[in-house]
């Protein structure tokens, strides 16, 4: 067990004291008034942390509070772990982001396109093009996810036992098959729509690799790295530190709710959303990514893998407002923000919705945790809860804004 810490001065490191406490203050408010149950929140420049902040409770019942080595249910910030073993394998020439996923996953072969009608009455086509790797690793591919109920397709992805994007029961194998017998809703790579993609990735890391996904995770990424309580499970010792986890009542509280079965190796193993992780192991992950693929001497990527997973890889240099499949992604915090390999990627800061540097990268996860990667302020920052909100708490452009006005230098 490892546990992040302070080791940086705020004023060595260029950031303002004053302006810190103003951050703390907003996101202690969130708990005051009984939104979060706690948080944790910490800042670095050139990879020493300079601003470390615990709040609250991780088990409000149990009077526990967070501390900095809690262990956080993840979610989506899975999908940037995905991404580097898939680029990993990548450059070791085990596949290319061009590959048809079908030479992966046959299952995939011969994808079909929504054309019209909803349930058993509907007409597709054939698709395109194949769907690649890389439509894949940026959301294009056309597939979707059961929840949004925006489209018709969703819908077949709720029919087909999609409603939480995996069978009950299911392993990671079988869940492709059905994944593979739906229709895309649109052709590969001509619109965006955050989808199940990260699944069917998790998937050709086991085929291309011949390990389950969590075995290449612990020897390929998380060891190496030091990340010892990242996993899809926890074990007995991390379960006292595990937070519980909340969700948003009607009237703006919290609740607790059933979370991610992390209690015991799950059969199906997520790389879009499985993981649990602490604050020292995700440092250490945005670590490698802001070295640029190497930490403390151990090289998991290229620069220029990192280079390539870290800009914006949707055409003509479009945002995820102009790309994305709508309605489910017309929202003004998408103005400015490309996609990446796994993460977004701010193309234009003088229309984000909060302020933000260029080429500042990321991803967060549903139960309101997020991290982000800052290379012109040489910046990273995570935010840790665990809240699954029915309507956005509308934290993280405030909090933008907050460690914008820190930096002095």
């Amino acid at each position: 067990m490892a546990q992040l810490r302070q080791d940086a001065d705020p004023g060595e490191a260029g950031l303002d004291a004053k302006a810190l406490d103003r951050l703390d203050e907003y996101l202690v408010r969130f708990v005051d008034e009984g939104r979060l149950p706690g948080f944790l929140v910490s800042l670095a420049r050139g990879g020493r942390v300079a601003h470390l902040t615990t709040h609250g409770m991780r088990d409000v019942a149990a009077g526990l509070p967070v501390e900095s080595d809690t262990v956080w249910r993840i979610y989506s910030m899975t999908k940037p772990v995905t991404a580097v073993a898939v680029l990993m394998l990548a450059e070791e020439g085990r596949l290319a982001l061009d590959d048809p996923l079908e030479r992966h996953l046959p299952a995939f072969a011969g994808p079909r396109v929504y054309v019209s009608g909803s349930g058993e009455e509907i007409t597709t086509r054939p698709a395109a093009g194949p769907i690649l790797i890389r439509h894949l690793l940026t959301h294009t591919a056309g597939l979707t996810f059961g929840f949004y109920c925006s489209h018709p397709v969703d819908a077949l992805y709720r029919a087909a036992g999609l409603a939480s994007s995996v069978p009950p029961g299911a392993d990671l194998a079988e869940t492709m098959d059905v994944y593979a017998s739906l229709p895309l809703q649109f052709d590969p790579g001509t619109q965006w729509n955050y989808s199940v993609a990260s699944n069917i990735l998790g998937r050709v890391v086991e085929v291309v690799s011949g390990q389950p996904l969590d075995t290449f995770f612990a020897e390929r990424i998380l060891g190496p790295l030091g990340m010892t309580d990242t996993a899809f499970h926890v074990t007995d010792e991390q379960a006292g530190r595990l937070a519980e986890l909340y969700g948003q009542t009607d009237a703006g509280g919290i609740e607790p709710i059933p979370g991610l079965p992390v209690h015991g190796r799950p059969r199906f193993l997520s790389g879009s959303g499985g993981l649990v992780s602490t604050a020292h192991d995700m440092h250490r992950f945005m670590e490698l990514l802001r070295r640029r693929g190497e930490l403390d001497g151990t090289r998991l990527l290229t620069p220029a893998a990192v280079d390539l997973m870290t800009r914006n890889h949707l055409p003509g240099n479009a945002d995820v407002r102009s790309y994305g499949s709508r309605p489910a992604h017309d929202d003004p915090c998408n103005d400015g923000v490309g996609f990446g390999l796994g993460v977004s990627v701010v193309i234009d800061p003088t229309r984000t919705q909060a302020p933000s540097g260029l080429g500042m990268y990321g991803w967060s996860g549903v139960a309101t945790t997020t991290f982000w990667v800052d290379p012109g302020r040489d910046l990273t920052l995570q935010f840790m809860t665990q809240v699954r909100p029915k309507t956005s708490l509308k934290i993280f452009p405030e909090l933008k804004r907050l460690v914008h006005e820190a930096v002095t230098d």
